[in-house]
């Protein structure tokens, strides 16, 4: 098994890191464009291997894709992260030709990967990563989803005073500020409803806090988080890698399903060894779906940008 980390900042190292660790594949190739920056982190990487105790070789690339060849997954970080009071939609222009051109690249030296997408704007970078590409929409999926539950869970630990693991909560839609959907309704602890344990106006702060979680941490830190993304990223990979059919939300085609079709949005599917593989249904009520078409709406709206540009998306 050989995976590929494109991008080798903060985030795509951090996923690296973890991927290494988790012994998930023989080999973990890590590239980036910028000259040393890959081969370096590689480097400091393995150096770490008797002392964490894992096996999994580690190469740096500076932009050598035939490095890459044969990959069975390959992950997309690359890209300008955000500043702080950049939206995900202004990060397009500069984000669009890069996703691109990593795209066509990775698929010319490992035709049959699977394509993981953390790059922002996510939902945008995964339509134009499918679009551009021509491979089966199951062996494209964006990340997101699965960072903003688990900051969802961490704000409703802290509110509850429980584990994180004991709970059960979802967020759907798009990967973005105003147009992710926490399903406070579906969150549980352990099969117990959370909106039986917490009122109704710390409901919303947490709904609302999950929402900006991105946002809050590039104002604290002063760019984009990369611990969770990176985290998120690599057990993505590892439900991929170990057939595990783990359901996630992820940023996946929809033809028809949630009343969406030619949109990539997060919606909960199965993981496993050949992508995405299904799509679940969550049945939403009238409220849930009212927002869940305004999301698609400004998702829509973020992927007409692409027409503009020279994509070819």
């Amino acid at each position: 098994m050989k995976i590929t980390v494109v991008g080798a900042g903060a985030v795509g190292a951090t996923c690296a890191d973890n991927i290494a660790r988790k012994e998930l594949a023989e080999e973990v190739v890590l590239l980036d464009i910028k000259e040393g920056l890959a081969e370096g982190k590689a480097l400091d990487m393995l150096q770490t291997a008797s002392l964490l105790e894992f096996d999994t070789r580690i190469t740096g690339s500076t932009n050598d894709y035939s490095k890459t060849a044969n990959s069975d997954v390959v992950v997309i970080t690359s890209g300008v992260p955000r500043k702080p009071g950049m939206t995900r939609e202004e990060l397009i222009g500069i984000n669009a030709g890069i996703v691109k051109n990593v795209t066509e690249n990775i698929l010319k030296h490992s035709p049959n990967a699977i394509i993981i997408v953390i790059s922002n704007p996510m939902d945008t970078m995964t339509y134009l990563a499918l679009k551009t590409s021509g491979i089966p929409k199951n062996r494209i999926i964006g990340m997101g989803g699965i960072l903003d539950s688990a900051r969802f869970k961490c704000y409703l630990s802290q509110e509850l005073h429980c584990s994180p693991n004991d709970l059960h909560a979802v967020v759907i839609g798009g990967h973005g500020d105003t147009t992710m959907i926490p399903l406070i309704r579906m969150a549980t602890l352990n099969g117990t409803p959370v909106t039986t344990m917490i009122s109704e106006e710390k409901q919303k702060q947490i709904v609302a806090d999950t929402m900006v979680g991105g946002a809050t941490l590039t104002k604290l830190i002063g760019t984009s988080a990369w611990y969770a993304p990176g985290a998120a990223g690599a057990l993505l990979v590892e439900s991929i890698v170990r057939d595990q059919k783990k359901v996630f939300p992820c940023c996946v085609y929809l033809e028809g399903e949630y009343g969406q079709k030619d949109i990539c949005l997060g919606v909960p599917v199965v993981i496993g060894r050949n992508g995405w593989e299904k799509i679940i249904d969550y049945k939403l009520n009238d409220e849930e779906q009212a927002l869940f078409n305004k999301s698609a709406d400004a998702v829509r709206n973020m992927n007409e940008v692409l027409t503009t540009l020279d994509v070819n998306a």
